[in-house]
């Protein structure tokens, strides 16, 4: 969320990101609460001020009946500002929670995904010989999974890998994460079951009625939880309520994590195949820096997936997203897409994000500066890999005509040094 002061200050860059991002404008309103809400609150303690004084002129009074009466009548009074008081103060806060954040000035204006911004191609897609298969063709014929007898047992949109493919899966977990932690990232095993109020505090849902996140998140009936989309929503809590040292920041997560999503809104799309599905594993990049950190670390974490792709031998490019698709708590976003055989385009495989002190605000994590100051944390975060939606571009780009894949030279060690796999079936 934003900071009040700053929307008092620059009401017409707030009014401006409502429109570039595609969000109702309530800046107005918010200044009008804001504005009857001091006023409630100097009404409310001039009138205890002076209830405070009847109460002790009652003491030494000889007609104490003209002060009892007044004393009652201001105090009917108060009970009537607090309590327009409160519901201003909840609406109040219901709009701040509907603000997006300020997107950078670098970033495409436009209201959605058609207004990206190609930064760059990397990778050449592969000229085939042969026809190339499509993912499911690949998984049928090497007995990598069984999606009618999964779909029988588990219900639509799931899914389970079985030999050659679940070690894939694992293979491509595993590297990435090594990488990682070689650069600098504490492994997190984060649980997927969680608070709403966790999901809340990522910032990813407007208002403050949490009951809007029920058409995507699942929620664990009759428990106080619910299960998490990406292991992000857990690491933005990790130091909530906390100060953090300056000298200790930035402060890097690789978290890893089954994710859970309902994905309603995505009904016709990619129904079929690896890519929308209910549960999947997420190793994700987190980052807790200081605001002046926070563009360094975006290219760090932008750069990271990118040689990941490299690592994976996969043609990719690089997006900057438009105003209308990087979404309600983002200052930046870039996509980073893998070329995908079967669709002749790029599919996105992750999403690079600044969110300046957004989240933090939630969950007033902040630091103390070098001055002595506290200040609120910028956060990040980006995929560092989402499988099986990234064995997709993987099986299909290393084809053979036979069936089989060949193992992009990363994982080789973590597959016992096979160069191939499948095409046998």
């Amino acid at each position: 969320m934003l900071d009040l002061k700053y929307i008092r200050e620059n009401p017409d860059v707030v009014k401006n990101a409502c429109h570039v991002k595609g969000f109702e404008d309530v800046t107005d309103a918010i200044l009008t609460l804001d504005a009857r809400v001091r006023e409630l609150k100097t009404i409310t303690q001039a009138k205890t001020a002076e209830k405070n004084k009847i109460s002790r002129d009652i003491a030494t009074a000889t007609d104490k009946a003209p002060l009892i009466a007044a004393s009652k009548k201001i105090g009917d009074e108060i009970a009537a500002d607090m309590t327009e008081l409160a519901a201003a103060d909840a609406r109040l806060n219901d709009l701040l929670h509907r603000v997006p954040q300020i997107p950078s000035p670098d970033a495409p204006i436009g209201p959605d995904d058609t207004a990206n911004v190609e930064i760059r191609r990397v990778g050449t897609p592969r000229v085939f010989d042969f026809t190339p298969r499509p993912q499911w063709d690949l998984l049928d014929m090497n007995g990598w999974w069984a999606p009618e007898k999964i779909s029988k047992i588990c219900g639509s949109r799931t899914y389970a890998l079985m030999g050659e493919g679940a070690e894939l899966q694992r293979a491509v977990e595993t590297y990435v994460i090594q990488k990682l932690v070689g650069r600098g990232f504490t492994l997190i095993e984060c649980p997927a079951i969680t608070k709403p109020e966790t999901i809340f505090n990522a910032g990813h849902f407007m208002g403050s009625d949490m009951s809007v996140m029920n058409d995507d998140v699942f929620m664990l009936a009759g428990t106080d939880r619910c299960l998490a989309g990406t292991s992000e929503i857990v690491m933005n809590s990790m130091h909530a309520g906390e100060i953090l040292n300056e000298k200790d920041l930035p402060i890097k997560y690789a978290g890893f994590s089954p994710c859970f999503r309902k994905e309603a809104g995505a009904a016709g799309r990619d129904t079929r195949g690896l890519v929308r599905v209910h549960q999947f594993n997420k190793v994700e990049q987190y980052v807790f820096c200081t605001p002046d950190q926070s563009d360094d670390m975006h290219e760090q974490l932008l750069q990271n997936l990118c040689d990941i792709m490299a690592d994976l031998q996969l043609p990719y490019r690089v997006l900057a997203n438009s105003t209308g698709d990087m979404g309600f708590n983002k200052v930046k976003m870039n996509d980073v897409e893998a070329w995908v055989p079967s669709e002749n385009g790029y599919k996105e495989l992750g999403s690079c994000s600044s969110i300046g002190t957004f989240q933090a605000r939630r969950t007033n994590t902040r630091y103390r500066a070098a001055d002595g100051s506290v200040q609120f944390c910028a956060t990040l975060n980006n995929t560092g890999i989402a499988v099986p939606r990234a064995l997709v571009p993987i099986i299909e780009n290393h084809q053979n005509a036979d069936g089989s894949v060949n193992i992009p030279c990363a994982l080789q060690p973590l597959m016992g040094g096979r160069t191939k796999i499948g095409g046998k079936h």
